[in-house]
């Protein structure tokens, strides 16, 4: 059984649909629609169904317990593709545990490899698109810009009062509508969780909570910081990121930065879910407030330090300095604007758009 999760509109249904063509004989049911929803609920789907796909199942009562009951008794060779908009592995719903009894697939928007090899343009041409549109496939296939944001606005406009609302009460709408807007604001910064309660008047638990909402729904991600001791990391600020590129400020700098960073979440979860990798995205920060953008682990260590700069081609000091603290870990200033490539020990100075390009995924 794959559970393949990811953003509203990010394509997993049109994934699921390619793979039925795969299948000799294959089943679709949508928890959403009425008449999908009976045979679901009764299990009369075709017992000669090679391929049964599950989409938005999270959303039936116990839906956990019956993963488990359909798997158990499920057919010899019969395949299962369970589908859903929210991240369901950490979904809160009590139930039987489906450990073992599944592998967890993650949809991400496109990605500059993704769309060179679709549209067969240049890296920096995908990526220029990919700055403006958003990797999300309507806005970003959309014939023009007026199109591109009235389909992001219903698109937070639903998420808002159909998604939100599976996990939190109706009163509630307005100040996550609130707390969204001053997240596009704050994208890269680390965050305060107290500082956003002041500025929401509500208590820290309950923005942590809508955060958490948030993250679940595939709206925002955070980058921790690295810290050996697993606890001491939690417990640091975090950055937050969000998946749409495009619903950022129109700020080039802060848009540079969120697309790497989705790029680089894209290649990580891609290592982890298809190879079982222990890989994890964080960033560096000393107590002096020192920073470096992003760092890739490898079973913990890390691998490889990033510095995200729009147009400067001068070496970061401060990557220079956790160079020199991690010297087995490549140490990466990736550039957008860049005339030439360039290597100042230990630091390489790279064309953004070329290495994304690169990427696994």
């Amino acid at each position: 059984m794959v559970l393949l999760t990811g953003p509203r509109q990010v394509g997993k249904t049109t994934l699921a649909k390619e793979m039925q063509e795969h299948f000799g004989q294959s089943m679709y049911l949508n928890w959403d629609s009425i008449d999908d929803r009976r045979i679901l609920t009764a299990q009369s789907w075709s017992t000669k169904a090679d391929l049964l796909v599950m989409d938005e199942i999270h959303k039936m009562p116990e839906w956990k317990t019956y993963l488990k009951g359909v798997y158990d008794s499920r057919m010899d060779g019969q395949a299962l593709l369970v589908t859903g908009s929210a991240r369901m592995e950490t979904f809160r719903q009590a139930g039987e545990s489906l450990a073992g009894r599944y592998f967890n697939l993650r949809l991400h928007p496109f990605s500059v490899r993704e769309w060179v090899e679709s549209s067969d343009c240049s890296a920096d041409d995908a990526l220029d698109r990919l700055l403006v549109r958003g990797g999300f496939p309507e806005p970003l296939l959309a014939n023009d810009s007026v199109q591109a944001d009235r389909w992001r606005a219903q698109y937070f406009t639903d998420l808002v009062r159909e998604d939100v609302v599976e996990f939190s009460r109706i009163h509630e709408i307005r100040a996550m509508r609130l707390l969204v807007e001053m997240l596009r604001h704050r994208v890269g910064s680390p965050l305060s969780i107290a500082s956003l309660a002041r500025d929401l008047q509500l208590s820290p638990n309950t923005v942590a909570k809508y955060i958490d909402i948030l993250e679940a729904l595939y709206v925002v991600f955070l980058v921790r910081p690295h810290h050996r001791n697993v606890a001491r990391a939690i417990l640091k600020e975090p950055k937050v990121y969000f998946f749409d590129t495009g619903y950022l400020p129109d700020d080039a700098g802060i848009r540079w930065e969120n697309a790497c960073a989705t790029m680089l979440l894209k290649h990580v979860h891609y290592q982890q879910d298809l190879f079982g990798r222990q890989t994890s995205l964080h960033y560096l920060r000393t107590k002096e407030g020192a920073e470096v953008d992003f760092v890739i682990c490898e079973n913990g260590e890390p691998s490889m330090l990033m510095e995200c700069k729009y147009a400067d081609n001068r070496p970061s000091p401060t990557l220079c300095r956790f160079a020199a603290t991690f010297p087995d870990a490549e140490a990466i200033q990736l550039v957008r604007e860049l005339r030439q490539e360039e290597y100042h020990k230990p630091v390489s100075i790279i064309k953004g758009a070329d290495w994304l390009a690169k990427l696994s995924a």
